[in-house]
């Protein structure tokens, strides 16, 4: 399978740089087209020439967020590879690092290198889709279509070239967090995909989401254990009270403080909106879900806004067939949507009851397990020291027909890299598919592999689908999870 192909923008926020450092783990997983310095309504980097000054911008000189992560992989990239192929040299990702529209927030009349890098990438003839990830505003993005569209705009070639592009692009972004997708791309490239991702489970509010028993994944404890303390990729996550600051002044930055409390700080000047924790602790991600969903992991859910997975499961709009969210509710947060979660948003949680953002929060033990033994590659020198993802493959096809009534068998294999005792399970992921009802399993595993036959309820619809899970998961440490996903429409 083709590895998924993505370009990066983000700006430079905390959770940006936590998000970057974990994405470079999975480097080794996506074809990185860009990595591009973006602006938002938060950041900006300033125009003296316009009389606009910097807001919550490092100083002139600071070494910007995506460069001191790739730093920081630099010095571990040797050791990566040899936990796994495919890991991108450091001056690989270095070539395609670009500035984007960042001196003005929402400014996309100018061409910079970073919008010339998307065009450039949206223009060629390599067939991949483009996940274009938006951290920050989409205004870099917005230049690059501004410039097609100027270029072929009334031209013989026009019609073909936004055919492509429309095609081509598919964003995944944390909100809109400027004007321009609204202002521009809209109305004038309609048919673009939108994903909106944000998730609370990703961000600073996590602790509002995740299930009691995985509470100790954010914990001052567990993040020195398996994130800090892990070599210079983990040395560079912000944590709480890490004494560490994005921009001078910036009021809205107190998270490197420790010792304080709300009242305290509001009565420095900050603007707090999220009570301070313990020093050490897990502060935000908020832009991993943009590309957690690209990560191979078998749940394939890049392929389509509903099927979820790491970065939560979207639904369509209903005033836009081609935007789709997770439909993130949080009152306060900058940027939230305070509209109400519609049900079909929602995934049930563990007591069968719909519960807030679970189609997120659902994957979180997976998640960071995961990026605790990725962390550990980077330290670990020897394979053998280390765990490795289990391998799962399915005979056959992935996605399959079947009528009312037909009973669909499944057969499976599983082995691990390391020899590790295997546990599996075979789930049917309900708010992922269609058909609304249960839907029965037989299961087992056994000298001729994982087995599991469904029969597709004789109640069942032409064209309503059925998402049958297959989990294993090893017995190493970190303990850690693949899936493979079979899709069954009814015929």
């Amino acid at each position: 399978m083709d590895k998924p192909r993505t370009i990066v923008t983000t700006d430079p926020e905390l959770d940006d740089l936590n998000s970057m450092l974990r994405f470079l783990l999975y480097a080794n997983e996506v074809d990185i087209a860009g990595l591009v310095y973006a602006s938002s309504q938060f950041h900006c980097a300033g125009d003296p020439d316009a009389g606009v000054p910097p807001h919550r911008w490092p100083a002139p000189g600071d070494r910007l967020h995506i460069d001191e992560a790739v730093d920081a992989y630099a010095a571990v990239h040797h050791t990566l590879t040899v936990h796994a192929d495919g890991y991108p040299t450091p001056d690989a990702l270095r070539a395609v690092i670009a500035e984007g529209n960042v001196k003005v927030t929402g400014e996309y009349a100018t061409d910079t290198p970073g919008s010339d890098l998307i065009r450039a990438a949206l223009l060629d003839d390599d067939p991949r889709r483009l996940y274009v990830q938006v951290w920050g505003g989409p205004a870099t993005l917005a230049s690059a279509l501004r410039s097609i569209e100027t270029e072929f705009s009334g031209t013989d070639a026009w019609d073909a070239i936004a055919r492509k592009v429309s095609d081509k692009l598919f964003i995944t972004a944390f909100w809109k967090q400027d004007a321009t997708f609204d202002d521009y791309i809209r109305p004038h490239w309609p048919e673009v995909e939108f994903r909106d991702v944000a998730t609370t489970t990703w961000g600073y509010m996590t602790r509002r989401v995740l299930l009691p028993d995985d509470l100790a994944l954010v914990s001052e404890e567990w993040t020195r254990d398996h994130i800090s303390a892990m070599g210079p990729m983990g040395a560079a996550y912000r944590v709480w009270g890490d004494g560490k600051f994005m921009a001078p002044g910036d009021t809205e930055d107190y998270f490197g403080l420790q010792g304080h409390s709300a009242d305290e700080l509001r009565a420095q000047g900050y603007r707090v909106w999220i009570d301070p924790l313990p020093a050490g602790g897990f502060i935000s991600e908020g832009d991993s879900s943009a590309f957690a969903l690209l990560v191979d992991n078998g749940l394939r859910a890049h392929l389509h806004p509903t099927w979820g997975g790491w970065g939560g499961r979207q639904t369509r709009s209903d005033d836009d067939p081609h935007l789709w969210t997770n439909h993130l509710r949080m009152p306060g947060i900058p940027g939230a949507d305070e509209t109400p979660v519609p049900a079909s948003a929602l995934d049930r949680g563990p007591d069968g009851a719909p519960r807030p953002d679970y189609a997120t929060a659902r994957w979180w033990r997976y998640i960071q397990a995961d990026f605790a033994a990725r962390l550990r590659w980077t330290v670990t020198p020897q394979y053998a020291e280390a765990n490795h993802h289990p391998v799962v493959t399915v005979d056959g096809d992935l996605d399959r027909t079947a009528a009312a009534g037909e009973r669909v068998e499944v057969v499976a294999a599983a082995s691990d890299p390391d020899g590790d005792a295997l546990s599996a399970r075979w789930w049917v992921y309900r708010e992922a598919g269609t058909y609304p009802g249960e839907v029965g399993l037989e299961s087992s595993w056994g000298a001729s592999g994982l087995r599991c036959a469904l029969s597709v309820p004789a109640d069942a619809e032409p064209g309503q689908t059925i998402h049958l899970l297959l989990e294993v998961s090893d017995a190493g440490a970190p303990q850690l999870t693949r899936w493979q996903r079979v899709v069954v429409t009814v015929g």
